[in-house]
């Protein structure tokens, strides 16, 4: 039998401010509308104004595209979104992200902390 131990290198986030949703549908070509960052891999959120349980914590390999064209517009597959969008009011809705080079990883661990905390997985998320 062989045994290896891995040791995870810590992992810092720095989230951006939480962004209305139909703020996010507004082209980003237009002064002063909400960029999200293109070719960055990362993790995002998605809220409820007036709560704090999330309805769907998510990673991106891309997060302009997972975000803007995935969750919010629907133009590209995305199953989080395709529920939201027909469940929830997205005019009550914020999202945030956070760039990192290791998206599974933190998906992974923002699952297992909330889960711990609110004893299920987001709304809108079947499996980590």
């Amino acid at each position: 039998m062989e045994k290896e131990e891995i040791t995870i290198p810590h992992i810092s986030l720095v989230w951006s401010e939480w962004v209305d949703w139909n703020d996010l549908e507004k082209d980003a070509r237009i002064p002063g509308t909400i960029r999200v960052p293109n070719e960055q891999p990362g993790v995002y959120e998605v809220k409820n104004k007036n709560s704090d349980e999330r309805l769907t914590i998510g990673k991106a390999s891309n997060l302009r595209f997972r975000i803007k064209q995935g969750l919010v517009k629907g133009k590209s597959d995305h199953s989080s979104g395709d529920k939201i969008r027909q469940f929830e009011n997205v005019a009550q809705l914020v999202v945030r992200w956070a760039i990192t080079d290791r998206p599974s990883a933190v998906e992974e661990e923002l699952h297992r902390k909330y889960e711990a905390q609110y004893g299920h997985l987001p709304k809108y998320v079947d499996h980590t």
